[in-house]
Order: structure tokens, then sequence, then C-alpha cells
């Protein structure tokens, strides 16, 4: 009977992880939402479970995990083609998403994550909120919204050289 248990409750949970991966797109934008303290301990510990994208499984980091956390590689940005698709809809941590404000999506850092951003070739930095999960392209590290490539100098460029740092939660 446990393992029974067990096993409704890791198809419940992946079945959760597949839902929150939804591409279904509402016609309408939901207002902009502020989410206490204690609403986003609680989403925090919802969101940052494993999750499923195109038959890989991805397990985020801990928040004990990121003490220190530093990792090099390429960040994209949302782009044209996709700002209509995202603008206005949730992200993985339930925020509303908004290509004017600077955040970040990734695989694995816990959501809410802060991370300083570092563009490797003009020396530039932004802090951004990581919440979203992202990028899903091979050798890219970090999705960032337009806002935060352009104060990165990279909106026009598309990619750049990053380096990303945790800096609290």
């Amino acid at each position: 009977m446990k393992t029974q248990k067990r096993i409704g409750a890791l198809l419940l949970m992946t079945l959760l992880s597949l839902q929150a991966c939804s591409t279904y797109r509402s016609t309408t934008t939901p207002p902009a939402q502020r989410i206490s303290p204690e609403e986003a301990y609680r989403l925090g510990k919802l969101k940052n479970k494993p999750y499923l994208i195109d038959g890989r499984l991805y397990v985020p980091m801990s928040f004990d995990q990121v003490y220190g956390y530093e990792e090099t590689g390429l960040a994209s940005w949302y782009g044209k083609e996709t700002l209509d698709q995202h603008n206005g809809q949730p992200t993985a941590y339930g925020e509303i998403f908004d290509p004017d404000l600077p955040s970040a999506a990734h695989k694995y850092l816990p959501l809410p994550m802060i991370v300083r951003v570092t563009n490797l070739e003009n020396n530039t930095s932004i802090i951004v909120r990581v919440n979203d999960r992202g990028p899903f392209v091979d050798g890219r590290v970090i999705d960032l919204s337009a806002a935060a490539a352009k104060a990165l100098g990279f909106y026009g460029k598309g990619t750049a050289r990053v380096k990303i740092e945790s800096v609290y939660r």
C-alpha cells in the first residue's frame, strides 16, 4: 500500500510539473501580482521541485547549495519573436513576466534567486531576479529579459559571454 501511495504522489508531482510547463496562452493580460514573503516562501518550496522538459529531467539546486555560486557561459534574452508570447504571462515562479523589468531564467538555480550577471565582453553588470526556467537551448546558461540585455549591452547582438554570481535570495 505504501508503494502505491508513493507512486501516486510521484505521478501527481510529475503532472503538476508538466502543467507548470504548459504553453497555454491567455488572450487577456492578468494584473500584476504582489507576493507576500510567506507566499514567496511557500511558492519557492513548490516551484523548486524537479521538472521535465522535452523528456529531460532538471533538478533545481537548493538555497543551501547556491552560497558563493558562480557560473560562466553564454547568455541570451527573450527575443523579439517571443516577447509577445511571454509578455504578461506567468513565469515558472508565478510572477507576471515584463520584458521591461530586469529578470532572468535559469535551469537549476532555486526560485526566486538574486544574481549579478556580468557581461565579460564589456565588464557591465546588473542585478536580476531569477524567476523563470530556461534557457532550454544547448550551450546557454541564462536567459535574460530584454531590459537586462539592454543594460548589459548585448540586446542588438542577441547573446554574450557572462559570469553569474549569487548575491542573496
